[in-house]
């Protein structure tokens, strides 16, 4: 057992040193040393090292493998030495030259000091021709499977131990043909180091995996991180940092700001003061816009264009200038900051509803001839007093209300018709003389009929009564806006329509005078 570790040790030292395949560099190459075993027909070494040193079947070689993922890779292993049996119960001897492709599984990542892997692939080996044997040189190995661990001596440097076995696809190479392909065991160590080109998109010199900035400008100078340097520790690059000597805050490009008014200090009128940008740092106490050196009103919020002063109703006049200083806002106003009235009558024109007319507060402005407490605007009888009412219009006198109801008991017309009867025009003719008398009132017309005949005719037929008498009144000379011509049928009885006198009252028109 000893002289197997010793010879384990010697292929160490002949070993070439080399880096580990990284991310960055992703491409692998390594050299191994070790020796092999035998499992056949003529029995297993496996794992056996109970023989001389001159018994050992020595072997060395070379791999190369390319990067995937953190966790795989793929490789070839090329290896040449000898393989055999030397036990008392058989013998054979034969150079071989064996080439794998494998793909590992690393079972950690890459950060771990020591990374144990599992590997599965497949190949060849061309063995010593041997007539007495075969003289087919080649067999191929399906699978050759193993597992190793790297162990990491630096962030580049691995060291690395392997068991490799591969199963021959034929049961020729240890002379005998029994139950079981031929099978063997390289037991390996070496070293390995990756080579390649690290990805560094914004040529800082740090790698893109590592650089916490990878869109740094072209030629700025970086950290280890591949961040652009801040040599005031500030959150500024010194290529953005305005004062790269001094710290300052990101706001201000890297500049200071004593009085934390967000104005740099090389740029504050007042840097111990906070002020505002707009003041060019100076303080404005009543938030008005107005640096307090030019401020009119210092303590009172006011505007621009008054030198500070406030303007309480937004009419245009200062405060300490307005004499009115309560005016709605909207309301034009004078000088003095009162309400502008074109017609001197004490009421603001938008207020006054006869701004051109000087009129009395109570009606708005607007003048009462008549004095009758209704605004000539509204009075239907401006000329003459009358009452509110009636629109400022004197009363119909209780002598005509009651010609024009009795008016109305004295219309007819001709049977189911609308025509008028020659007796009822001289009736409207009086009804027009007492309407033009009063010239402001309103007529109202209302057709009824009893019940004999269709509803729906019956309703026809009163409206169509109304509207004679309507437009015989405006021949008259009567304005038709005044009059109102509604029929409402047989809807409205004043009598029973069962009997012959009740069925006369009920076919009547009714005349009312209003204003």
């Amino acid at each position: 057992m000893k002289k197997l570790f010793s010879l384990v040790f010697f292929c160490t030292i002949l070993s070439v040193v080399s880096n580990a395949q990284t991310q960055d560099k992703k491409w692998n190459f390594g050299l191994h040393a070790g020796i092999s075993q035998y499992n056949g027909d003529l029995g297993s070494e496996f794992y056996k090292a109970d023989y001389a040193l001159s018994d050992l079947n020595a072997l060395g070689g070379f791999s190369v493998s390319r990067y995937l993922t953190s966790h795989f890779d793929v490789s070839f292993m090329a290896t040449k030495g000898k393989v055999g049996y030397n036990r008392p119960d058989g013998y054979f001897s034969s150079g071989i030259t064996s080439a794998l492709i494998n793909f590992r599984f690393n079972i950690v990542g890459p950060a771990s000091v020591v990374r144990p892997y599992l590997f599965v692939g497949g190949g060849a080996m061309l063995f010593d021709k041997n007539l007495t044997i075969s003289n087919k040189q080649m067999d191929y190995t399906a699978p050759s499977f193993g597992a190793g661990i790297n162990f990491k001596l630096s962030p580049v440097v691995m060291f690395k131990i392997q068991e490799t076995f591969l199963y021959s696809n034929e049961d020729i190479r240890d002379g005998k043909v029994g139950g079981q392909n031929d099978m063997y065991l390289f037991h390996t160590i070496g070293f390995s180091f990756n080579f390649g080109n690290k990805k560094d998109e914004d040529k800082d010199g740090v790698a893109d995996r590592l650089d916490k900035c990878p869109s740094t400008p072209a030629n700025i100078a970086v950290d280890k991180t591949g961040c652009p340097v801040d040599k005031d520790k500030d959150g500024v690059a010194d290529y953005l940092d305005g004062c790269p000597d001094v710290a300052g805050t990101l706001a201000l490009n890297g500049c200071p700001d004593r009085d934390n008014d967000g104005i740099a200090d090389k740029d504050d009128h007042c840097p111990d003061v906070a002020g505002k940008a707009s003041l060019q740092g100076c303080p404005d106490k009543d938030g008005d816009g107005i640096a307090d050196a030019d401020d009119h009103c210092p303590d009172v919020a006011g505007l621009l264009k008054m030198q500070g002063c406030p303007d309480t109703d937004g009419d245009g006049v200062a405060d300490n200038e307005d004499r009115c200083a309560n005016t709605p806002r909207g309301y034009k106003v004078d000088a003095s900051g009162c309400g502008l009235d074109d017609d001197k009558d004490g009421v603001v024109n938008e207020e006054d509803r006869c701004p051109k007319q000087s009129g009395v507060a109570s009606l708005k402005g607007c003048p009462d001839t008549d004095g009758d407490g209704v605004a000539d605007l509204d009075d239907r009888c401006p000329l003459v007093a009358g009452l509110i009412a009636n629109k400022g219009c004197p009363n119909i006198s209780r002598e005509d209300v009651q010609r024009i109801s009795l008016i109305g008991n004295k219309l007819f017309f001709e049977n189911n018709s609308d025509k008028l009867k020659v007796a009822s025009l001289v009736q409207l003719d009086i009804l027009a003389t007492i309407l033009t008398r009063y010239e402001s009132a309103n007529l109202e017309i209302q057709g009824h009929t009893d019940n004999v005949g269709d509803d729906a005719k019956n309703m026809t037929l009163s409206q169509n009564r109304t509207e004679t008498v309507k437009a015989y009144l405006v021949k008259k000379g009567i304005s038709e806006n005044r009059i109102t011509a509604t029929g409402f049928g047989e809807t409205k009885p004043i009598a029973d329509n069962r009997t012959p006198l009740g069925k006369a009252k009920n076919r009547r028109v009714e005349l009312k005078a209003s204003y």
